[in-house]
């Protein structure tokens, strides 16, 4: 896979904002897209991450080889999926009743939200991450590699070689990582687990995930209930 230099945001709001600032830091160039014209989110994007570079859907894929989804979950069906044909995606997406409304007319529950976000963008390489820890965690937990309790995402894809792709970037990004080569795991840090919310160490982290199944979210899960 193409070494990431690039960095697209699809996404303008608190989460996408603050990925933006981390990878400018990190020393990416960084495009950031918002759901209103280019002019309309120029200043907030001048104002809270001065070098990034606003855009639109289309100028942020083009030039870009990493693309963040960071809107809310209810609108990803928006983007046309030929738009994101080829490229590497991260999912940094979550339901939320408050922003999405109704859960079953987001999402069927019979799967996970990132697993149906890969089937929408079935010409793109899927990767969930960013979306258990609270923006305000992101901004002000991130820390270089070996610092004293840095904290960890966990990263869930099918394709391994883009996991670990995006969990160097991650890493990059400011945090651990813990790595599953199944997306269908993202269901351990979607809304209602314990994970969810959560900023913790690389050891708390899989701790955590080594005794999902235990948790009553977990029982849910094997129980066949999503949500």
């Amino acid at each position: 896979m193409a070494e990431i230099k690039n960095v697209g945001i699809l996404g303008a709001g608190k989460v996408g904002i603050v990925l933006a600032q981390l990878a400018l830091k990190a020393g990416y160039h960084v495009r950031i897209s918002g759901s209103g014209s280019v002019e309309k989110i120029a200043m907030t994007i001048e104002t809270l991450v001065p070098g990034a570079v606003p855009a639109t859907n289309q100028g942020v894929v083009a030039k870009s080889d990493l693309i963040i989804l960071a809107i809310p979950l209810s609108r990803y069906k928006n983007i046309k999926p030929k738009l994101l044909k080829g490229k590497l995606v991260i999912d940094a997406m979550n339901y939320w009743w408050e922003t999405d409304g109704i859960r079953e007319e987001v999402l069927d529950p019979s799967s996970t939200s990132s697993e149906q976000v890969q089937q929408y963008f079935n010409k793109s390489t899927v990767v969930k991450t960013f979306n258990h820890m609270g923006y305000h965690n992101l901004q002000e937990e991130a820390k270089p590699a070996g610092a004293e309790n840095r904290k960890a995402l966990f990263v869930a894809g099918d394709n391994k070689a883009a996991v670990d792709q995006v969990a160097q970037f991650v890493d990059t990004m400011g945090f651990d990582t813990v790595v599953h080569y199944n997306i269908a795991d993202g269901i351990m840090t979607e809304p209602g687990s314990e994970l969810f919310g959560a900023s913790l160490t690389k050891v708390d982290l899989q701790n955590v995930i080594d005794h999902f199944d235990e948790t009553e979210f977990g029982k849910k899960i094997q129980a066949g209930e999503q949500g």
